[in-house]
């Protein structure tokens, strides 16, 4: 059983005059998913044509049982479906998702695990999985791109899954404040620093110079950007776009929302502020949260867009993880309460504050999937 989306209703049969309700109202079953791969190749199922929401493929999962954790679940799922054993594997978890189908609701407690490459040679030409599922091995790229039709509640986890190891935020305008022209400085440093590739937080703190993120975005075609949510120059005006416009609204792939602009999206009694409706309707948010509170608004943000059909929320920056020269007076997390925070999000926590590239196995132990930062990583 891949995805539990092939269990039957637990619904017990009823009386006539419930019956109704309960088919108005199904109940929901929980659902531990697992995005096995080993590096950019990942293992999909396939459904018969039988089973509900057939003839597409899956990750591989299944129901968790009442005795069971989702991890515990995933595990024992995982090898009764394709006999692959999770031993000191690390399992990441990505994000919980709610779906309605009409006919039937699934929770998905979605985990991330990469296999070892004794395990993909074992298991590489398996074609077939052990209760008779076709099993196949894709590529990263044709995955994301679409190429394999999976069920609708997959599509945010394909969201989740573009969110590369590592992002690079910029320095901010101020730090360049010694130099004669500090917008030239700052644009000549990050041109040529920036590393190929990479996507990078554009946050100069400064609003009125939104021209040089496009004028870097302009020069380095090969970066993939995450700007501010309110940095609307030349990204969401109506009317046709310029040829250099459009070229620069697909190298944003996420607008950014402060820990203060996320918390102002809801009222005291979590009722949502007109706020809400200004958020980028064009692309994935990333959100920065510091606490339990905002974590949970957080959560519900993420909740809300995607009963909207919006852009999902594809990740938020959890911080500080450890001290920062940028906020020394910041009391940090410290691996085990940032881990703890991770734990409650609904989406893919990135590791902030302190940190360097080498951390990133450091984070994937403690719940994150992700290390960002300025000045270990530029």
């Amino acid at each position: 059983m891949l995805n539990g989306s092939n269990q039957q209703s637990e619904t017990k049969p009823e009386s006539k005059t419930n019956s109704k309700e309960k088919t108005n109202k199904p109940s929901i079953v929980n659902v531990a998913v697992a995005v096995i791969h080993y590096k950019n190749q990942y293992l999909l199922g396939f459904r018969d044509a039988t089973q509900h929401q057939g003839n597409r493929y899956e990750f591989v999962g299944g129901k968790i049982e009442a005795n069971e954790s989702a991890a515990q679940a995933l595990i024992r799922e995982v090898a009764e479906e394709t006999g692959i054993l999770f031993d000191d594997n690390t399992i990441v978890k990505l994000g919980r998702l709610h779906h309605d189908y009409g006919d039937k609701q699934v929770s998905l407690q979605v985990y991330k695990i990469e296999l070892t490459a004794e395990q993909y040679e074992q298991h590489r030409h398996c074609e077939q999985g052990l209760e008779g599922q076709a099993l196949t091995w894709v590529s990263k790229s044709q995955l994301l791109a679409g190429a394999y039709h999976l069920p609708a509640a997959n599509k945010t986890i394909l969201e989740w899954l573009k969110l590369p190891s590592k992002i690079t935020i910029t320095y901010p305008l101020a730090h360049f404040g010694t130099y004669t022209d500090a917008a030239a400085a700052w644009l000549q440093y990050h041109q040529e620093n920036l590393a190929s590739e990479s996507w990078v937080y554009i946050r100069l703190k400064d609003i009125n110079s939104k021209h040089l993120a496009e004028q870097l975005i302009t020069t380095r075609p090969d970066i993939l950007a995450i700007l501010p949510n309110g940095n609307e120059q030349l990204l969401d005006v109506e009317g046709s776009l310029t040829a250099n416009e459009t070229e620069i609204s697909q190298q944003i792939v996420a607008k950014h929302l402060t820990q203060t602009a996320l918390m102002q999206c809801f009222d005291e009694d979590g009722s949502s502020t007109a706020l809400i409706q200004s958020l980028s309707k064009d692309y994935p948010l990333i959100v920065s949260c510091h606490d339990i509170a905002s974590i949970t608004a957080a959560n519900k943000l993420a909740s809300m867009r995607i009963q909207n059909a919006l852009p999902p929320v594809i990740g938020t920056f959890v911080s500080p993880v450890l001290a920062t020269q940028t906020h020394p007076d910041d009391t940090p997390l410290g691996w085990e309460a940032w881990s703890a925070l991770a734990e409650l999000a609904d989406m893919p926590v990135i590791g902030l504050g302190g940190l360097e590239p080498a951390m990133l196995n450091q984070a994937l132990q403690y719940g994150g999937i992700s290390v960002a930062g300025i000045r270990q990583f530029i």
